[in-house]
């Protein structure tokens, strides 16, 4: 083989391998799931890079103040969250109850560049009511639907910075009493000082003595928050958009609150998601 003849092979090959591995060049480049620093967003992000990384993908996660615009803007491939916030960041005011409504909502309203994934029917975080079973017992039961009949006179609170609906079906809620934290919220619950307390259904700090009013209305009475993932239209193939959507047929909503709990408590919140999946394989 001639020198010339040599030197050009060796050039096509070098050409290759930097066509391969140079950025862009990869096959599957490092998907980056997109969350903000709160516990519940990181334990979301978590879950969808363990998806991803079951399948093969590899992927990590990233914070930003705003999620969404990174998204938007390609910075980030996927963004999970919950369907009324993203909706009401979207459409702030939007009316739209029950998990089927909010997320056609939700999706009609996304960006041009911005695609929803399969939402987790069993998987939720919103606004929830918190009595006594006093309380329960004294209403006849343990359903939000209860709520408009005992309207008159109720005393709620919530923990400062958590938005709460302003009626729940015919009952006009009067302003809450604001509390610094949860467990100063739901001891003046126990203590009689509140007749229910805002928490949310995910919560991991709902204490077991109490009781969670179940919204069980075919139509719901607050909107839904279910689990939700986001995608940049057109930026994951079909097996990497399977991945992302096989979470809504498994997660629910205590493994949520569990792996809430958890990494509160100081665990790593990837090692937590990557545990959990272990424990609830895709793809079976």
């Amino acid at each position: 083989m001639s020198i010339g003849r040599r030197a050009a092979l060796l050039l096509g090959l070098v050409l290759m391998v930097v066509g391969c591995s140079g950025p862009g060049g990869s096959r599957h480049p490092d998907l980056v799931v997109g969350s903000t620093s709160d516990i519940d967003s990181k334990v979301l992000a978590a879950l969808y890079v363990s998806a991803l990384r079951s399948y093969g993908f590899p992927s990590h996660a990233e914070t930003a103040a705003d999620p969404m615009a990174k998204l938007d803007a390609g910075a980030f491939t996927v963004v999970p969250g919950y369907t009324g916030r993203v909706l009401r960041q979207l459409q702030p005011g939007a009316a739209e109850l029950s998990d089927k409504q909010v997320y056609q909502a939700m999706n009609a309203a996304l960006p041009e560049g911005v695609a929803a994934g399969d939402y987790a029917t069993a998987a939720e975080d919103k606004p929830t009511l918190i009595v006594t079973p006093a309380t329960s017992a004294g209403w006849g039961g343990s359903d939000l639907t209860l709520l408009p009949g005992h309207c008159a006179g109720l005393v709620a609170g919530v923990a400062t910075g958590r938005a709460v609906p302003a009626s729940v079906g015919s009952c006009r809620l009067p302003a809450p009493r604001e509390f610094p934290d949860d467990a100063t919220m739901f001891a003046a619950l126990r203590a009689g000082e509140l007749t229910a307390a805002w928490a949310t259904s995910a919560d991991p700090g709902i204490p077991p003595d109490l009781i969670a009013l179940a919204d069980s209305s075919k139509d719901s009475l607050i909107q839904a928050e279910n689990v939700v993932p986001l995608y940049r239209r057109n930026a994951l193939s079909t097996r990497q958009l399977l991945a992302v959507n096989e979470i809504a047929g498994v997660l629910d909503t205590a493994a949520l609150a569990d792996m809430r709990r958890r990494v509160a408590s100081g665990a790593d919140p990837q090692v937590v998601a990557d545990g959990w999946l272990g424990e609830h394989p895709l793809g079976r």
